[in-house]
């Protein structure tokens, strides 16, 4: 009987020491495996001066504690399905009023062979312009990094494809940043024009005839800004950062959209941009923005899978709730788990 309750004592014990040391990664540093290799094929053009390489795939996405389980399944998908994956030089941007050596040292020790570089983002003259959203997780200063892109990667880069940290490719990024865009256009993203665009904005923003007006002339359409292509040359040139601030400064004297980053950008980019196959990305799967639910994919071929939405797959497996498309991510989480089996 004492052996008995002795070896229950261990296993709680075990699992009280298993939760604390969970949440003492989730909040300082989690552990990561090392990633693979990824080599390119014979046919993949030497790339030389990394940083502003022509012939290189350029993608930038944020990092920061929160999503960093996020980003390395996400970095991984995109080497593992690229044909040239050397080729590939990553920008992560991170808030300069944190830290990034932590962030830093996860790329590194998983990742040892990837091109990268990491830029601080100043976010302390953003923080005033947000307006608190429904959820709290879009009110952070570093989502608004994306607006920001053009001032900081470097001038000799032209082309940069954003991706969000919830989303994992299952095709040749290669494939999307050689999207051809419209001479009249900034960016490419797939837009979808049977949503409901007028959800977006507030009552007060369509009563007021100077606001409303904003899209006269225009073929408005939804797009999520979590995947897209972006011509830097042309955002620099047009001062398109400027524009979404002054959105956002109105924003902070008269709410006229709700949900977070994404409204100021359709304000300048809605119906003016070039549309990309809806492959790119299926998004919405972490359900709706107030109750999580499950969604099943858009009809049509997959060569993205993005996570938009408040559940995250990560936190639904850790929590056995986990919707059925989330076991296609599950496959590129590099989180170091404490019941594996050392040898």
């Amino acid at each position: 009987m004492k052996f008995t309750t002795l070896i229950t004592l261990c296993i709680l014990l075990h699992f009280s020491k298993h939760t604390l040391s969970t949440n003492t990664t989730t909040t300082l540093e989690q552990n990561f495996k090392e990633a693979p290799k990824f080599y390119n094929s014979p046919t993949c053009t030497t790339i030389t001066n990394h940083t502003c390489s022509i012939e290189a795939v350029h993608v930038a996405m944020t990092l920061d504690v929160s999503y960093i389980r996020g980003s390395m399944a996400a970095i991984l998908s995109i080497l593992q399905h690229s044909s040239c994956p050397e080729n590939i030089i990553f920008h992560f941007i991170t808030s300069s009023s944190k830290p990034s050596t932590v962030l830093n040292r996860i790329i590194t020790n998983s990742f040892p062979y990837l091109k990268y570089q990491i830029y601080p983002f100043n976010d302390a003259p953003v923080a005033g312009l947000i307006s608190t959203s429904i959820r709290s997780a879009l009110d952070c200063p570093l989502n608004y990094a994306r607006t920001y892109l053009a001032d900081i990667i470097p001038v000799c880069i032209s082309k940069v494809v954003y991706l969000d940290s919830d989303l994992i490719l299952v095709d040749d990024i290669a494939k999307l940043a050689a999207t051809p865009l419209r001479s009249n256009t900034v960016l490419a993203a797939p837009e979808y024009c049977n949503a409901n665009f007028s959800i977006y904005f507030t009552p007060s923003f369509w009563s007021n005839p100077s606001l409303s007006l904003t899209f006269a002339n225009r073929e408005a359409c939804y797009f999520n800004t979590g995947v897209m292509v972006i011509d830097l040359q042309r955002w620099r040139s047009g001062e398109y950062t400027t524009m979404i601030r002054e959105w956002m400064e109105l924003q902070k004297r008269m709410r006229i959209y709700e949900l977070g980053s994404l409204p100021p950008f359709l304000l300048v980019f809605a119906g003016r941009i070039t549309p990309v196959d809806h492959r790119w990305n299926q998004h919405g799967l972490g359900g709706d923005n107030f109750r999580g639910l499950c969604r099943d994919l858009h009809p049509g071929p997959v060569s993205l899978l993005h996570w938009s939405g408040k559940g995250k797959p990560w936190a639904r497996l850790d929590g056995n709730r986990a919707c059925p498309l989330d076991a296609l991510w599950a496959p590129y989480d590099l989180l170091k788990t404490h019941f594996a089996i050392e040898v």
